[in-house]
């Protein structure tokens, strides 16, 4: 018998039983080996190339429990100076799932800033359909991700951590 087809599957179900509960546990969507936030993605090139970029090793910052990368140390030394103004909503989910009152993973090509906050989509189809209807997808997402992370929508909301 041949453990290639069922190491799969177990990765399958494991990979989408962590997406449904990450929010809960992990505030920020990360990569499972390295931690990266955005998966290594720069954050401030969406910002100001209006393209994703892939950071470096060499240009990193720790936030809010993840690693996130950048293209340069001027991108860095921004983040770091307002990191809540260039991370992506919903601690990089997928911002049509989270609409949904869900999570999933992201494909950092599938992205748009939208007054100037970053939304990042699990791939470029729903992105097109999260483009299609963004105000009302923003607001539901609005209202769902305090739950999904585990927050009482009731009380203020705690103040974002320190960059490091």
């Amino acid at each position: 018998m041949n453990a290639t087809p069922i190491l799969a599957i177990f990765a399958a179900g494991l990979l989408l039983a962590s997406a449904n509960c990450a929010a809960a546990e992990k505030p920020v969507n990360t990569t499972y080996f390295g931690n990266l936030a955005v998966q290594g993605y720069d954050t401030v090139a969406y910002f100001t190339d209006k393209k994703p970029v892939e950071g470096s090793k060499e240009f990193a910052a720790e936030w809010n429990g993840a690693v996130w990368r950048f293209a340069s140390s001027a991108h860095r030394d921004q983040f770091k100076a307002d990191p809540v103004k260039f991370a992506p909503q919903y601690g990089g989910y997928c911002a049509y799932a989270v609409s949904q009152n869900n999570t999933a993973n992201i494909d950092p090509k599938a992205w748009s800033v939208v007054e100037g906050k970053l939304y990042l989509n699990y791939d470029k189809d729903i992105q097109a359909k999260w483009e299609k209807d963004r105000a009302p997808y923003i607001a539901k997402a609005d209202a769902n991700w305090p739950k999904l992370i585990g927050l009482d929508p009731a009380k203020p909301a705690p103040a974002p951590p320190v960059v490091k």
